[in-house]
């Protein structure tokens, strides 16, 4: 039997590959090679100087476009998916491309991606449009339950054809902490970062409000007289691939310099550099907002076998367990109550291996990029596509 034709389709914001892609484009890039040799996947995404036209990715042959006008955008590659002919188009996070998409490409299934909240808001798109492209879509795939839920309360009509597909980690790249390849990287990179005797507590993410970093510092000095040994690290930046400061950035410096000695700030580092920083740290903190769909740092630091605290809130719930690999704290009592986890994981080493080593096996069972390509298989053979 031949392939399954998947046109995968990206919002034209980062090229595929890229060491400053959002998460949209990392999660194409880890899980549509895995689709095959069921699938024969076709990804459609921005053009680079530094990328050729056409080319491929682990086998999976790519066509770049110009993404600086998004409607030209558009009108190319849904242009190029109609002459690949595929079984299915596969529309990443962008709802208003699906419309736009099928008329170009009559006949053939389209599918829409979401991967956050953001652009099925009122700010990106009316709630109007938003329905005609929501009823456009044959398959809604969100990636967690929290999601799930929000497309339902703006589109109602939609909730038969919403599936739930998890992203995932590469558990080889973020080896545990307690094998003996992760062992041997993480002693090897606190030395070499002078971490060595530190309890290190890790943020990684973008700098801006929603991921709420100040809620972290603001309780630094209490832990530090308690935890003399204490080294926070806050890794990133306000923008993808940009050192560029804000306000913001320029207030959490303000908060750090409050704990001298016990703050240090490692400005936005590509993602391959991501799993040594997973692995050199004690406790990973993920104080986001309600609006956080998933999270891919809670799978990476829980895939190195360490203990995430992260806010009760998106689709962080569906990730951590509460008290088995984790904890999960209220938005509405975030610093005292991450004060009081924080407190507990520090002084207790064979609470944090406990918690660290559950998290891994969570991760193998169920938050691989393979899990996800093969969620992804089933419901190609649940919609009858041939």
């Amino acid at each position: 039997m031949a392939p399954i034709k998947v046109a995968i389709v990206t919002p034209g914001s980062f090229p595929i590959p890229s060491p400053g892609s959002s998460s949209v484009e990392r999660v194409v890039e880890k899980f549509a090679p895995l689709l095959m040799p069921y699938a024969e996947p076709r990804i459609y995404g921005k053009l680079s100087k530094r990328l050729p036209r056409h080319g491929q990715l682990h086998g999976v042959v790519c066509e770049r476009f110009s993404g600086g006008n998004k409607q030209r955008y558009v009108q190319q590659v849904a242009k190029a998916v109609r002459r690949f002919a595929p079984h299915v188009i596969d529309v990443e996070n962008r709802p208003e491309f699906v419309l736009k998409i099928k008329k170009i490409n009559p006949g053939t299934r389209v599918w829409l991606y979401l991967h956050s909240s953001t652009f099925i808001g009122q700010s990106y798109i009316s709630p109007a449009k938003l329905h005609r492209c929501l009823q456009g879509a044959d398959k809604i795939i969100v990636n967690s339950e929290f999601l799930r839920r929000i497309v339902v309360s703006k589109a109602p009509e939609t909730s038969a054809k919403l599936r739930v597909i998890y992203p995932g980690v590469d558990t080889q790249r973020f080896p545990s902490q307690y094998s003996a390849e992760g062992a041997a990287k993480r002693q090897s990179l606190r030395q070499k970062r002078g971490l060595s005797g530190k309890k290190v507590v890790l943020f990684m993410g973008r700098l801006i409000p929603l991921k709420g970093v100040h809620h972290l510092l603001n309780i630094v000095p209490e832990l530090a007289r308690s935890h003399p040994d204490l080294l926070v690290v806050i890794v990133g930046s306000s923008f993808y691939g940009s050192h560029r400061k804000t306000a913001y950035t320029r207030k959490l410096e303000l908060l750090g310099r409050k704990s001298p000695g016990h703050v240090r700030f490692i400005p936005y580092i590509p993602h391959s550099e991501v799993p040594g920083w997973m692995l050199v740290a004690d406790v990973v903190v993920v104080p986001s907002g309600q609006r956080e769909a998933f999270g891919l740092v809670n799978v990476e630091a829980m895939s190195c076998g360490v203990p995430v605290i992260a806010t009760r809130a998106g689709g962080m719930k569906e990730i951590v367990r509460n008290g088995v690999t984790g904890y999960l704290v209220n938005r509405n009592h975030i610093e005292s109550e991450l004060k009081e986890k924080l407190h507990m994981l520090l002084r207790d080493k064979q609470l944090r291996q406990n918690l660290g080593r559950r998290s891994r096996e969570r991760v193998e069972g169920m938050f691989t990029w393979h899990h996800t390509a093969d969620r992804w298989i089933k419901l190609i053979k649940e919609s009858g596509i041939k």
